[in-house]
């Protein structure tokens, strides 16, 4: 079964074409689409049998989805014989009002993820723009929704909880939703395999861009830092992270913003670029740090702060752990995080090999050989967890 799985954006459209009847599971081609609107949009595909740039108008993402089709099909660099065998578009969705799981897109799936585009503003516009667009350009190709909150199901709802009025969790939705769910999930599939059995605790740091920790046990999600919304949790590149809501009112007095002008600075004008003012990527926070910038050191130091904070909360929710994996573009690169993450946990059975944190290949073991705790870095792979998922959508609806 041949999956494509996209990722969008307002003005953009990524894929990979998996196929996963292939031992391996191979990507047999991927590309992207940027400046969707314009006459002057960049297409990009490669494939086993070549690869292609050009520029040219899209209109719009039906049109970005009908030249990545006929990409496919092309007969210089072309994988498949008809766009048909594309068994369907698998799409990592985000958030929608008390819908989790992975959804066969249609009206009503729609329609929840629309009541919950300003919980998850950066996100749910874009993709049910195009999921619209989409439905109305190809009927007949399913579209599936692979939801990240799905994975974090298994956590206690004492877990899940806010102490709120009773309504706003059941009848709203308000609670700890937990994000990030298909790059946590891959991590406790690949943390097995490594492990070589499915027994084990792990916590999986997803640093990048948006970042958070997961308590995993056997397999499941037992914890997540992030909770109602994708802005939550630890501090993000430039969302705010944890935030008392009480300190919205002194806020709104002292700027004279409205509430929407302050949301919107939480959610784009804070986390590590709000508190170090050396932009948004961590490596340009790093280089600022270490040329003496204390506002950008202070960002790092609040960052490893709060990763700490959750890290020992699931330390001891798990009773322990057997596997730390570090993933993400920070975390998967920075040595910096790394070692400020876990510096001083001897006593926990806790250390790291400084030449391993170092350098070396992608996917690592870079715990100290007396480490009772591995410590691993390791590439998630998100898009095949939305291929898998929507393959297994697909065939429980054929055996229905």
């Amino acid at each position: 079964m041949k999956i494509l799985v996209a990722n969008l954006g307002s003005t953009s459209f990524k894929y990979r074409l998996f196929d996963l009847g292939l031992a391996g599971e191979p990507v047999l081609a991927k590309g992207g689409i940027e400046r969707i609107g314009s006459d002057q949009a960049k297409v990009k595909v490669s494939s086993s049998r070549g690869e292609r740039e050009l520029v040219r108008p899209i209109a719009d993402h039906g049109e970005a989805v009908d030249l990545c089709l006929n990409q496919l099909v092309d007969p210089e660099i072309g994988v498949l014989t008809n766009p048909d065998e594309v068994a369907a578009i698998g799409f990592k969705a985000v958030h929608a009002r008390n819908l989790t799981g992975v959804h066969r897109v249609d009206e009503s799936v729609l329609q929840a993820m629309e009541a919950f585009a300003d919980v998850a503003p950066a996100h749910n516009p874009p993709y049910t723009r195009a999921m619209r667009t989409l439905l109305a350009r190809f009927p007949r190709l399913p579209l599936v929704a692979a939801f990240e909150t799905g994975f974090h199901r298994s956590i206690p709802e004492a877990s899940q909880r806010y102490a709120i009025p009773e309504q706003w969790a059941t009848e709203f939705g308000v609670r700890r939703w937990g994000f990030h769910g298909a790059s946590h999930r891959y991590i406790a599939w690949r943390s097995a395999e490594l492990a070589g059995k499915n027994d084990i605790k792990v916590i999986s740091c997803h640093l990048g861009g948006s970042s958070s920790l997961c308590a995993i046990k056997n397999g499941q999600s037992i914890g997540c830092s992030l909770g109602m919304s994708p802005q939550t949790g630890l501090p993000h590149n430039n969302r705010v992270g944890d935030f008392d809501v009480f300190a919205l009112p002194v806020i709104l007095r002292e700027t004279g913003k409205s509430l929407e002008q302050v949301l919107d600075d939480l959610a784009n004008r804070s986390g590590l670029e709000g508190v170090g003012g050396a932009g948004r990527d961590l490596r340009d926070i790093e280089t600022a740090a270490a040329s003496g910038n204390a506002r950008a050191q202070l960002a790092i130091d609040v960052f490893v702060n709060s990763i700490r904070h959750y890290l020992g909360a699931y330390l001891f929710e798990l009773g322990g752990a057997d596997m730390i994996v570090f993933t993400g573009g920070i975390g998967e690169n920075s040595t910096t995080i790394r070692s400020g993450v876990l510096r001083g946990l001897d006593w926990f059975g806790i250390s790291i090999d400084p030449a391993l944190n170092a350098s070396g290949p992608a996917e690592r073991k870079i715990s100290a050989p007396g480490s009772r705790v591995q410590v691993w870095t390791c590439p998630t792979n998100e898009e095949l967890v939305v291929a898998r998922q929507s393959k297994t959508l697909l065939e429980s609806a054929t055996r229905a």
